[in-house]
C-alpha cells in the first residue's frame, strides 16, 4: 500500500515554479498525491531524504533527516549562487496503522530550482529612457526600445536567460517572438523601496548564427499613470518610462555572451498613442511597423538614441508571487441595442481583463471605440460608478485588416462593452469579441458547493471578485478611478482568500511593501488605508491611525501563518507588528483607543446614507477597542511562535488588562453591550470579551433577538459582516445564521443574486430594485470584502478548518442547517488534498460524511448531534465528542433527525404588534 504513495516535485519557498528564486537557501516543501484509491490509512512521515544534483559532473548529494516535517524544511546543502540551477527530489519514510516498520514513498520527480540575481552587483546595465522631454500634465506615450546583436563564437546555445524590469509595465520580444506570457509586468510595488524583476529562459528564441534583436515596449502602468480618486495624480514615481534588462547566453562550447541596457540601444514612440489604467488605450495602426521587434528593422534610421538613467535606489526583488496572466477567455453571450440606439455586448459575467478583437478591417483613419462598464442602468451602459475613469479603448485603422488586436498595458472591470464605429458590414460582434480574464495567476486550492443553487452562486461571486481584485496587489475595486490596495478589505477577506487560492507568495510579498512604507516614517503608523500609498497629503493632510485597516500588519501575517505554516512570514513582519502596536496606535489613558480618534469602524453599515458610508450604528471606538484586545492577544501568540518570550509575557498581560478594561467600559453585568448592535455583540462573542460564560450566553440571546428584529436582513458592515455567522454558530444558533444567509430582501447576501449579480457588490444595494444604480459616489459591483461570508461556508457549512498551522491538523465539523441537505469541499493543503462531503437523508434520518485526509496530517472529526447542539447553546462544546483520525479515505454516519436538522425552520422574525407579518423571502 505504501509503495503507491507518491510525492509531487518539491517546491522552493512560496515560489510558484522554483525558476528565478531570490533566496540562496530556499526552504523545500513536498505534497503527497493522495486520492481515495491511493492513500494509506494513518500514514505519518518519520523521516525524509533530499537529493540534490548541482551539475551533471558532480555527484548527487543525499541528505537524510529524521523529522515529520514536510513543509518549508531547511535547505540542506551549501547556499546557491546567483544564476545557479540545481535538481532536487525527495522521498519520505513513514508508518501507517497497518505497517509496523517505516517504508519509503516513491521518489518524487526531479524539480529544477534556479536562483535569480541575488546581489546588486550582478546587474551590469542601467535603465534606459527616451531623450524626449515628458509632457507636463498629460499621459506618457509608450516607448519601444531595441538592440540588435550577434552572438559571437556560438554554434549552439545551451542556456540563455533574460533578467528584466521596467519603470512602467513592459512587453519583451526576441526576434519578433514575445518573451513569456505575463501581463502588466513587473507588477505594482512600492517603487521607491522595492522593484520586481522577472527571469525568462529565452534559449529557444535566439539565433546563434545570425542577427538577433531584443525589443521592449514600456507603457505607463502604475509607475506613471494617473492614480487615486478625485482626479488623481500623474507620474507619482517618475516621469520617464524606462527598461532595465540583461541577457546572458552560454554556448555548448562553454563560451559566454551578455548584453545589458545601455546607451547603445535605440528607441521609438509606440504605435500605442496613450495607455492608461483608468482611461484605457488608444492604438493607431497607421503608426505601426510590424517588424519593429525583429532583425528586419535593424537599418531603420527613424530610431533614436536613448539616455541612461541612474540605477534604481529601490531593492530589486525576484518575487515569490506569480505574475498577472490571462487565465481564461469568455465568449460574448448577447449583443444588445439600448433605448438610445447604442450597441452593447454582454459577456454574461462581471470580470477583469481586456478585449480581444478577432478581426478589424476598416477604412484608413476610421475609429472603433470600446467602452467598458459593469452594469446596465435602465438599458443603457452604467458608467456613472466609474467616476472620472473613461475605461475606453480605441482602435484607429490603417486601412488594412488586423487580427487578434487587444490593448496591451491596461485592464478594465466589466461585463458590458459599448461598441461605437462598428457597422453591419463588419464581422458579427457576438463572435468577433472575446473577453480575456486577467489576474495574478495564483494556484487554485479550494472549492465548495452545496445543494442550494443560490448559495453556490454566492460562493462563485466571491471567487470571481477575488480573481478580479487580485491583480498584482489585493485591490478594492477593478473598474473605477481607484483600484488601490485597501488594507481593510484584505484584512477581513484574507481567510476566505487563503482557501480559494494559495496566496502566500502574493500577500507575503505585498506585506513587505506595507512594512517598507510603514517603517520609513519611524512613528509606527501604517500608510492611511492603502498600500502602495498614492493618496496626496492634500486629500488626507493628517494621518489618522485606524483599527481594522491598519491592523492588517498583525492579523494578515497571522492568518497567512495559520494557512501555510510559514514562520518566516511572521518573523519578516515582526518589526512592522511591533511598530504598529507599540507606537502607531493612539491610546487613551486606559490603554484602549483614544476616543477622539475618528474611526472608519463598521464601514458600509447598510443604514449608512449613500453619501456617508461611515455613518454606522456601531460606535467606531467600540469596534476599534474590541479589535485592539484581539490584536494584542494575537501578538502574544505571534511572539510565542517566534520564541520572543519577553514579548509573549508582555502582550499576554496587556491582553488580559485591556480585556478587563473593555469589560468595565462596555459590558453590563448581564452581558449586554453598551453598543447594542449586531456588530458589537458579534465582536464580543468572537473575541471572547465577556468575563463569564453566562454573560456570553445572554449576549448571544440578544444577538439572536436583534437578527430576528431585523427580519434576518444584514445589519452589519466591514467589522461585523465577516464574523456574525460565526458568532451565531459558535453560540449554538446556526439556524439563525442559515436564515440570515438565505434571506433575499435587501440588504442581504441573496439580494444581489436576485438582481443578477455575478460578483460581490461594494454596497448591499449597489443596484436598487428598480434597476437604478445606488446614488452614492462610491458604488462598485466588484468588491470582495462583503463576500467574506464564504469563510463561514467553508468552516461551518462544509465543516473544515485548520487546527495546527498549515493544516497539519484540521477540524472536520459540518454544522447542517437551513434548507441545505448536502455540501462538499475540496482543499489542497500543504500536505495534500482534503475532500469532505456530507449529506442528510431525511427519509432515513441519517447524516453521512465522506472524508479524505492527506498523508502526514490528522483530522478531528465531530459529527452533528442534539447533545452537541445543546452544548453549543450553553457554550460548553468541547472536543471530547470528536474522533482523531489519520490519513486515508474515511466514511462516517450517525442518526440525525428531521427535527434536529431543521430545528424550528425557518426561524421567525419579530414583527411589531401593529404590523401584519409579510411573506417569507427565503432563497
Amino acid at each position: 500500500m505504501i509503495s503507491r504513495l507518491s510525492i509531487a516535485p518539491p517546491s522552493a519557498e512560496q515560489h510558484p515554479t522554483g525558476f528565478g528564486v531570490g533566496n540562496a537557501t530556499p526552504r523545500l516543501s513536498w505534497r503527497f498525491l493522495n486520492t481515495k484509491e491511493a492513500c494509506p490509512l494513518g500514514w505519518e512521515q518519520t523521516s525524509y531524504e533530499i537529493q540534490i544534483l548541482r551539475s551533471q559532473d558532480s555527484p548527487i548529494e543525499t541528505y537524510e533527516v529524521a523529522s515529520d516535517k514536510s513543509v518549508l524544511v531547511p535547505w540542506p546543502s551549501s547556499p546557491l549562487q546567483s544564476r545557479e540551477s540545481v535538481q532536487v527530489r525527495v522521498r519520505a519514510h513513514g508508518t501507517c496503522i497497518k505497517e509496523a516498520r517505516a517504508e519509503p514513498t516513491n521518489w518524487s520527480p526531479w524539480s529544477t530550482i534556479e536562483c535569480a540575481l541575488l546581489h546588486r552587483h550582478d546587474w551590469k546595465g542601467l535603465p534606459i529612457a527616451s531623450l524626449e522631454a515628458p509632457p507636463h500634465d498629460a499621459p506618457l506615450r509608450p516607448v519601444r526600445f531595441r538592440k540588435c546583436f550577434h552572438i559571437s563564437g556560438a554554434d549552439a546555445i545551451s542556456r540563455a536567460r533574460l533578467y528584466i524590469t521596467s519603470l512602467g509595465v513592459y512587453r519583451a520580444f526576441i526576434n519578433g517572438q514575445v518573451v513569456g506570457d505575463q501581463c502588466m509586468a513587473p507588477g505594482w510595488t512600492s517603487y521607491r523601496h522595492r522593484l520586481n524583476y522577472q527571469v525568462f529562459d529565452v534559449t529557444d528564441l535566439l539565433n546563434p548564427s545570425g542577427p538577433n534583436v531584443i525589443a521592449v515596449e514600456v507603457g505607463e502602468g502604475w509607475y506613471a499613470t494617473r492614480l487615486g480618486f478625485r482626479g488623481g495624480r500623474r507620474k507619482l514615481y517618475g516621469d520617464k518610462l524606462a527598461v532595465l534588462a540583461q541577457l546572458e547566453v552560454q554556448s555548448e562550447q562553454d563560451k559566454s555572451f551578455s548584453l545589458a541596457t545601455d546607451s547603445t540601444w535605440t528607441c521609438h514612440p509606440s504605435a500605442i498613442l496613450r495607455s492608461e489604467l483608468y482611461d484605457g488605450e488608444v492604438y493607431d495602426a497607421r503608426e505601426e511597423n510590424p517588424s519593429w521587434n525583429s532583425a528586419l528593422e535593424s537599418k531603420d534610421s527613424s530610431w533614436n538614441p536613448v539616455q541612461e538613467l541612474e540605477f534604481p535606489s529601490a531593492t530589486l526583488v525576484a518575487p515569490d508571487a506569480p505574475p498577472v496572466r490571462v487565465t481564461e477567455e469568455i465568449k460574448a453571450v448577447e449583443v444588445l441595442h439600448t433605448p438610445s440606439g447604442k450597441t452593447v455586448v454582454d459577456f454574461g459575467q462581471n470580470l477583469v481583463g481586456r478585449l480581444r478583437v478577432r478581426c478589424i478591417n476598416k477604412p484608413e483613419g476610421e475609429r472603433v471605440t470600446f467602452t467598458h462598464a459593469e452594469v446596465l442602468e435602465h438599458g443603457e451602459l452604467g458608467t456613472r460608478p466609474l467616476r472620472a475613469a473613461k475605461c475606453r479603448d480605441e482602435f484607429i485603422s490603417a486601412g488594412k485588416e488586423v487580427t487578434d488586436w487587444t490593448p496591451q498595458h491596461t485592464f478594465h472591470g466589466f461585463r458590458y462593452v459599448q461598441v461605437e464605429g462598428w457597422t453591419d458590414q463588419d464581422p458579427p460582434l457576438l463572435t468577433n469579441l472575446v473577453a480575456l480574464v486577467m489576474h495574478t495567476d495564483l494556484t487554485r486550492t479550494g472549492w465548495f458547493q452545496c445543494s442550494h443553487p443560490m448559495v453556490n452562486q454566492l460562493h462563485q461571486n466571491a471567487w470571481w471578485s477575488m480573481r478580479g481584485n487580485f491583480l498584482s496587489i489585493p485591490t478594492d475595486c477593478p473598474q473605477r478611478d481607484e483600484r488601490l490596495g485597501w488594507t481593510g478589505d484584505i484584512q477581513v477577506f484574507c481567510p476566505s482568500a487563503n482557501f480559494l487560492y494559495n496566496t502566500a507568495g502574493m500577500l507575503g510579498h505585498w506585506l513587505e511593501d506595507v512594512a517598507a512604507e510603514q517603517l520609513k516614517e519611524g512613528n509606527g503608523c501604517v500608510p492611511p488605508f492603502i498600500v502602495p500609498n498614492v493618496i496626496s497629503e492634500e486629500l488626507w493632510p493628517h494621518h489618522v491611525p485606524q483599527a481594522i485597516w491598519d491592523d492588517v500588519v498583525v492579523l494578515t501575517p497571522w492568518i497567512l501563518y495559520l494557512s501555510y505554516g510559514d514562520t518566516d512570514i511572521l518573523r519578516r513582519q515582526y518589526a512592522s507588528m511591533l511598530a504598529w502596536i507599540d507606537r502607531g496606535i493612539q491610546r487613551g489613558p486606559d490603554g484602549l483607543w483614544d476616543p477622539e480618534v475618528w474611526q472608519l469602524g463598521d464601514w458600509l453599515d447598510p443604514t449608512a446614507p449613500p453619501v456617508e458610508p461611515g455613518d454606522a450604528r456601531t460606535d467606531g471606538t467600540l469596534v476599534a477597542d474590541a479589535y485592539l484586545v484581539h490584536v494584542t492577544s494575537v501578538m502574544a501568540q505571534v511572539s510565542e511562535v517566534l520564541g520572543e518570550t519577553a514579548d509573549t509575557t508582555r502582550f499576554q498581560a496587556d491582553s488580559n488588562r485591556l480585556k478587563a478594561t473593555f469589560q468595565d467600559k462596555y459590558i453590563a453585568r448581564s452581558g449586554l453591550l453598551a453598543g447594542d448592535t449586531q456588530t458589537a455583540l458579534s465582536l464580543a462573542l468572537m473575541y471572547e470579551l465577556h468575563a463569564t460564560t453566562d454573560q456570553a450566553i445572554e449576549a448571544a440571546k440578544r444577538l439572536v433577538r436583534l437578527v430576528r428584529q431585523a427580519k434576518f436582513r444584514v445589519a452589519t458592515g466591514f467589522a461585523g459582516t465577516p464574523i456574525i455567522a460565526h458568532a451565531l454558530t459558535k453560540t449554538g444558533h446556526q439556524q439563525i445564521a442559515y436564515r440570515m444567509l438565505l434571506e433575499k430582501s435587501r440588504p442581504s447576501w441573496m439580494y444581489p443574486i436576485t438582481m443578477g449579480a455575478t460578483t460581490i457588490w461594494e454596497r448591499w444595494d449597489s443596484m436598487l430594485p428598480d434597476g437604478s444604480i445606488n446614488p452614492g459616489e462610491m458604488t462598485s459591483f466588484n468588491h470582495y470584502a462583503l463576500g467574506s461570508i464564504i469563510n463561514w461556508l467553508h468552516y461551518s457549512v462544509a465543516g473544515v478548518r485548520p487546527i495546527a498551522p498549515g493544516w497539519k491538523q484540521f477540524r472536520v465539523e459540518p454544522i447542517p442547517g437551513g434548507s441545505i441537505d448536502s455540501a462538499e469541499v475540496a482543499y489542497e493543503t500543504p500536505y495534500g488534498r482534503i475532500e469532505c462531503r456530507w449529506a442528510f437523508d431525511a427519509a432515513e434520518d441519517r447524516f453521512s460524511l465522506d472524508l479524505l485526509v492527506p498523508p502526514n496530517s490528522r483530522a478531528l472529526v465531530i459529527l452533528p448531534s442534539e447533545e452537541r447542539w445543546e452544548k453549543r447553546v450553553a457554550l460548553k462544546a468541547d472536543d471530547e465528542d470528536g474522533t482523531w483520525i489519520g490519513s486515508g479515505h474515511h466514511q462516517f454516519s450517525c442518526r440525525w433527525s428531521v427535527g434536529s436538522h431543521r430545528g424550528e425552520w425557518p426561524p421567525k422574525p419579530i414583527i411589531p404588534i401593529m404590523r401584519k407579518p409579510g411573506p417569507e423571502t427565503i432563497a
